[in-house]
């Protein structure tokens, strides 16, 4: 990797993320997908209500691009071509030329936010689709192209009306944005200025740099996987991204993958799924779902199966401990009755007590079932071939885990709570492992501990009923 790769301007970017986001409460995730949509020179969509800091974002993020104007416009169905793209050029019009005079307007803009962009009329809708796509603009009877780097657009919600989706399908990046949580609230309440400075901005040359190296970073064989899986999930929803929209997703990947130093996207990439190939703000959460436990199986496990067998296991062994080899219980209370004789009225009560708690402990152990060393052998057989599964389990978990880990290391754009979402599973699935494991070996150790009596005939036990227990 040429320039991208490189610490400097990675830790750069690290900064400029901070920045973005600071005094931003509860938007790690829309301003790496804001800044990575703007390296890759995508258009990104923030749907939710007034309020919400998405004006905010857009300007911190025309910060960020050195020599990059910023253009802003709330726009309504009175809004008229000439707010967005200049006044009609007098000088022009006396020599029957129909010219707009662009400077400060969109058409010379690098960053623009575009507040209520659905309600726009037709005219202006359609000159922005030639903008958005081909970074062109029909200026007359020429066709000229346009700086633009990123147009943030922001919507309180999803065009229901069909004349509107090819342009809502500009908007690579469609990202709800929401009021901060209950548990941000004091927070929010409390929140200073940001502070006014500034890491050096993104040269153009550096932007261009990115786009060179992503050219060469390899769409890996799980990446593809990820996609094909993707497809499939959409298709069984009645549901299908269009082929420029897969393209145009894989490149803003190979933009990701970069800008990081790394040569390949691979499977975490796909955590843009939500943000990409989702209808409407309701389906983000739902494809969060199909990244995290359908694609990267990184939901908890409570592994049924294990704790079925602890559950068998555990009963087992409280019957056995409990049995009794006397069955006649009228003989035990006889015993009982004798041990208070012999202890005899004169006898002190600590005295007439201690004895009785001894006579009585023996009596019980000599009324507990003996086993063979056969049966608990055979008990412990069973049982340990059931915890060797177990720690296997575990252990191949954790290297999961670690891997998983290691991948996560350096990556710049995957927000960091996904990241501890993501690992915060395996850490509940090992938990509940442990915990499985630890009341295995207790048992273990109660049936090594059962009365044994050499005598006994050598029989095997049938063995252990695991699939009978509820989980």
């Amino acid at each position: 990797m040429a320039v991208m790769g490189s610490l400097s301007t990675v830790s750069r970017l690290c900064a400029w993320l901070r920045a973005i986001e600071a005094g931003l409460l509860e938007r790690e995730a829309v301003v790496r997908v804001a800044l990575l949509a703007a390296l890759a020179g995508e258009h990104v969509l923030l749907i939710g209500p007034p309020g919400t800091a998405k004006s905010e974002l857009a300007r911190r993020l025309h910060t960020a691009f050195a020599g990059a104007r910023y253009f802003e416009r709330l726009l309504t169905r009175f809004s008229t071509p000439e707010e967005l793209f200049g006044p009609l050029s007098l000088k022009a019009l006396e020599e029957d030329r129909y010219e707009r005079q662009t400077e400060g307007f969109l058409p010379t803009a690098g960053i623009a936010f575009l507040d209520e962009v659905f309600k726009a009329n037709s005219a202006i809708l359609n000159a922005l689709l030639t903008l958005l796509n081909e970074r062109e603009f029909d200026n007359g009877n020429a066709r000229v192209r346009v700086p633009l780097v990123c147009v943030v657009g922001a919507s309180n919600e999803v065009p229901s009306d069909e004349a509107l989706h090819a342009f809502f399908d500009r908007f690579l990046l469609r990202v709800p944005v929401a009021p901060v949580a209950d548990a941000s609230f004091a927070a929010l309440l409390r929140l200073q200025a940001p502070s006014a400075e500034r890491p050096e901005p993104i040269s153009a040359g550096e932007r261009e740099a990115i786009a060179h190296d992503a050219q060469s970073v390899r769409l890996s064989d799980e990446a593809i996987a990820g996609l094909t899986a993707l497809r499939h999930w959409l298709a069984g929803r009645e549901r299908a991204l269009s082929d420029r929209r897969w393209r145009q997703w894989v490149a803003l990947m190979r933009v990701a993958a970069a800008s990081e130093g790394r040569d390949e996207v691979d499977g975490l990439d796909l955590w843009l799924a939500p943000y990409v190939a989702a209808a409407s703000p309701q389906e983000v959460p739902t494809l969060a779902v199909w990244f995290d436990n359908e694609w990267l199986g990184a939901a908890p496990q409570l592994a049924p199966w294990l704790t079925r067998a602890v559950q068998a296991f555990e009963r087992q062994l409280e019957i056995e401990q409990s049995a009794n080899d006397d069955p006649d219980a009228a003989n035990a209370a006889g015993k009982l009755a004798l041990a208070r004789a012999i202890a005899g009225p004169g006898t002190p009560d600590d005295a007439g007590s201690g004895m009785m708690r001894i006579m009585s402990a023996r009596l019980e152990a000599q009324q507990r079932r003996h086993y063979s060393s056969v049966h608990i052998a055979a008990r412990m057989a069973q049982l340990d071939e059931v915890l060797a599964q177990a720690r296997t389990g575990r252990d191949e978990l954790a290297v999961r885990d670690a891997a998983l880990a290691a991948r996560l290391t350096g990556r710049l754009w995957l927000p960091p709570q996904l990241a501890q979402r993501l690992r915060s599973g395996a850490a509940q699935t090992l938990a509940v492992l442990d915990g499985l494991i630890e009341r295995l070996t207790r048992a273990r150790q109660g049936y090594a501990e059962l009365p044994l009596d050499a005598q006994l005939a050598a029989e095997v036990p049938p063995p252990v009923a695991l699939d009978t227990v509820a989980a």
